[in-house]
């Protein structure tokens, strides 16, 4: 070829890229989502952030056990304990690190968080992974939760579990810690009732969280007297990350329903009411979706002003929750492909594209953290690295690129070029083809 010839290709392979840019808005390089992933792995010190990264590992690396695969009740794993260390050593660490405690990787005063580490304890028992007794502390937690646990006791909500060990306490983030887990344990097990109590959960959590006037959740109900020496207080601001862990678990149990062989003979009316249930998430959320395109970390308040819900503390703008709500919107779209989503799908790529502005050096450090980030261990204060927020960052990117695979995009995504790509563009790219092919 002629250097005017390999000219020419070149620039229409800029012109392809741009096409593709334009069709599909911004996207983050392999290099830069593999920093992500680093500091995940790296940087976990907490149970729910185990159990958040173990089921990200799962839904990401190892999809066919994630509950979202209608193979995930294969009867012999697909997978050798090899292939699954990186979720087996987190279920090891969970197991030994009991300290005789019969709550995954020890007692901290949350009923709920440990429990999030429960399937990936039960993928490694299916396995028949060494070092640990996977089966009987999987047993223990499920006896704790059901057994060993404060409820609510009367009144609105009469029967939910407590988010918490020394009082009664309903934290949003409960949802995607505990009910996932019960459903999970009830399909390996097949015991059906254990599905049940995973969707009645959910549903008496809703009837004390949820500000049904603005289609949120708020993030805690404790119907006891005020007592900050046991975190039994109320909460009833609109925690963004709390509504993510909201619609995030809530799409682990209808995807458990959904791909179980009783969906249609047991759960029909249970995996409709949990869709809407998403969909009305999602829509409270689109409502309040800034010009930024990055929620509020109590979504509905604005940026330094006051959440006079909470101690007065100050509002800051938070990655992490917008990160969780996009990921949850292309999941919800390609398990359910829910009706009139199209504003919603248009507020998740508004987001998905601000965190990715730039290959995301808009919103990513040199070492791939993600800013801004609420500080995953005081909720309304602003952190500096958060490992829940990588989680979500590739959950929401694998998500993303599923959608994106799939035919739920097609008249999404042939709207969404329609009102970008101006008729010479649509021209250029023709004969952009035409040159390459030549």
């Amino acid at each position: 070829m002629t250097p005017i010839t390999n000219l020419i290709r070149a620039g229409t392979i800029c012109l392809l890229f741009s096409y593709i840019s334009t069709a599909f808005g911004q996207m983050l390089n392999s290099s830069m989502l593999s920093l992500i992933r680093a500091r995940m792995i790296n940087g976990t010190s907490t149970n729910w952030e185990a159990g958040t990264q173990a089921e990200t590992i799962l839904e990401i690396d190892f999809s066919e056990l994630a509950v979202f695969s209608p193979a995930y009740l294969s009867p012999t794993p697909p997978y050798t304990v090899a292939d699954l260390q990186p979720v087996i050593s987190i279920a090891e660490t969970a197991v030994n690190n009991r300290s005789g405690s019969e709550q995954l990787w020890g007692a901290d005063g949350s009923a709920g968080d440990p429990a999030s580490l429960g399937v990936a304890v039960l993928v490694a028992n299916w396995t028949n992974a060494p070092y640990a007794a996977y089966a009987q502390a999987a047993e223990q937690q499920l006896g704790l939760l059901l057994a060993g646990t404060p409820r609510v006791e009367t009144g609105l909500a009469a029967g939910a579990i407590s988010h918490r060990t020394d009082s009664v306490a309903l934290w949003s983030d409960f949802i995607y810690m505990v009910p996932p887990f019960l459903a999970y344990y009830g399909a390996v097990t097949n015991n059906i009732s254990l599905i049940h109590e995973a969707y009645n959960q959910i549903s008496l959590y809703r009837d004390a969280l949820l500000s049904t006037n603005v289609s949120l959740w708020e993030h805690i109900y404790c119907p006891g007297p005020y007592d900050a020496t046991v975190n039994n207080f109320n909460d009833t601001g609109h925690w963004g990350t709390g509504n993510g862990w909201v619609a995030a678990g809530m799409l682990r149990v209808l995807a458990t329903m959904k791909n179980s062989p009783w969906s249609i003979s047991d759960f029909q009316t249970q995996e409709e009411d949990l869709s809407n249930w998403i969909t009305e998430v999602h829509t409270g959320m689109s409502a309040v979706l800034p010009p930024s395109g990055i929620f509020g970390n109590f979504v509905d308040v604005a940026d330094d002003a006051v959440v006079t819900t909470f101690e007065g503390a100050v509002n800051f703008p938070d990655a992490s929750g917008t990160a969780l709500f996009a990921s949850t919107v292309y999941r919800h779209l390609t398990l359910s492909n829910p009706p009139n989503y199209e504003n919603i799908t248009a507020s998740a790529e508004i987001a998905r594209n601000a965190l990715y502005a730039n290959n995301g050096t808009a919103h990513f450090d040199i070492d791939g953290w993600l800013f801004p980030v609420v500080d995953p261990h005081a909720f309304a204060q602003s952190g500096n690295n958060s490992d829940e927020a990588q989680s979500f960052v590739l959950q929401l990117d694998s998500n993303w690129k599923t959608w994106i695979a799939s035919n739920s995009v097609i008249s999404v995504g042939r709207r969404r070029v329609a009102t970008t790509l101006s008729f010479a563009s649509i021209t250029a790219l023709v004969c952009a083809i035409v040159i390459l092919l030549v």
